[in-house]
C-alpha cells in the first residue's frame, strides 16, 4: 500500500499544490479544509485516491470527530502536512482588532496542536511517520503591523521544536518550513478581500509560488530515512528578510 498523507488547508495555495505534487508521487491523500466544494473539485483532478474532510482546524471538537471517522484503511497516516492558517489585518498592536487576534492564534496555533494531537498517537503506535510544520519567515523576524501573526508563527516555530524533541525517539520526522513572500490567496485574506492592495504586496518583484513549497516538501519527503531535515527557511531571490524585499515600489504588506 502507498504510504498515506494528510493535508490541513488543502482546498488553495500550498495546501492544494502539494496535494497535486504528491499525488503525482503516489500518495494516498486526506485532504482537508473548510471548503468541501474546493475539496470535491481538487479531489476530481487527482487519480491517487483520495479522502476528504471538511473542518476548520479552530474547531477542536469538529478535528476530533472527523479524524476519529476516519475509516481503518485510512487511519495509518504516514505523513501530516500542517498547512492551515492565515494572516488577518495589518496594523499596530494598538489598533489591532482583538476578533483577528483569536482568528490567527486559534487557526495558527490552536489548529495546529489540536490536528496533530490527533494523528501523533497512531504514529508513536507504528514507530515512524513525518510531520511537516509550515511557518513563516514571520516566526523568524517580527514585523511592523504583524506583531500577532509574528508571534502566532513564533509559535509554530517553538512547537516544531518542541515536536521534535518529545518525538524523535519514537521514530518520528519533524521538518519545519518558513516561507518568506508566497503569491496565493494570503494577502487577500489578510486584506479582507481587498483585492488590489493584495496585489500591490506582489508588485515590483518575482514572489514565490504555491509549487515552489511543495516541491520542497516533495524534497524534505525524499530524503534517506538516516536523514531529517527539519528547518528550512525559503525567500524568493528579492528578498532577504520579512519586510525587506528589493522591488521598484514599496507595498503595504508582508509574508
Amino acid at each position: 500500500m502507498n504510504k498515506i498523507a494528510l493535508i490541513t488547508g488543502a482546498t488553495s495555495g500550498i495546501g492544494k499544490a502539494t496535494a497535486l505534487k504528491l499525488a503525482e508521487q503516489g500518495y494516498q491523500l486526506i485532504l482537508c479544509g473548510r471548503r468541501t466544494e474546493k475539496l470535491e473539485e481538487l479531489k476530481e483532478q487527482l487519480t491517487t485516491p483520495v479522502f476528504t474532510l471538511t473542518f476548520d482546524v479552530r474547531n477542536r471538537e469538529d478535528v476530533e470527530s472527523q479524524l476519529a471517522s476516519l475509516p481503518d484503511e485510512w487511519k495509518n497516516i504516514d505523513v501530516l502536512v500542517n498547512n492551515a492558517g492565515n494572516a488577518h489585518g495589518f496594523s499596530p498592536i494598538q489598533t489591532g482588532d482583538t476578533d483577528d487576534w483569536d482568528a490567527m492564534m486559534d487557526g495558527n496555533v490552536k489548529g495546529l496542536l489540536y490536528v496533530s494531537r490527533a494523528i501523533i498517537p497512531g504514529m508513536m503506535d507504528r514507530k515512524k511517520g513525518h510531520i511537516i510544520n509550515i511557518s513563516s519567515v514571520a516566526g523568524k523576524q517580527t514585523y511592523p503591523n504583524g506583531a500577532v501573526y509574528c508571534a502566532s508563527k513564533k509559535a509554530v516555530e517553538a512547537i516544531s521544536e518542541g515536536m521534535r524533541l518529545d518525538l524523535t525517539e519514537h521514530g518520528i520526522k519533524i521538518t519545519n518550513i518558513a516561507p518568506g513572500a508566497v503569491e496565493t490567496e494570503f494577502s487577500e485574506v489578510r486584506f479582507k478581500g481587498d483585492k488590489e492592495r493584495a496585489k500591490k504586496v506582489y508588485e515590483g518583484f518575482e514572489p514565490l509560488v504555491a509549487e515552489d513549497i511543495a516541491d520542497l516538501i516533495s524534497y524534505v519527503l525524499s530524503v534517506p530515512e538516516r536523514v531529517t531535515i527539519a528547518d528550512v527557511t525559503v525567500y524568493p531571490k528579492a528578498q532577504a528578510a520579512p519586510a525587506t524585499v528589493y522591488r521598484k515600489q514599496q507595498p503595504e504588506g508582508n509574508s
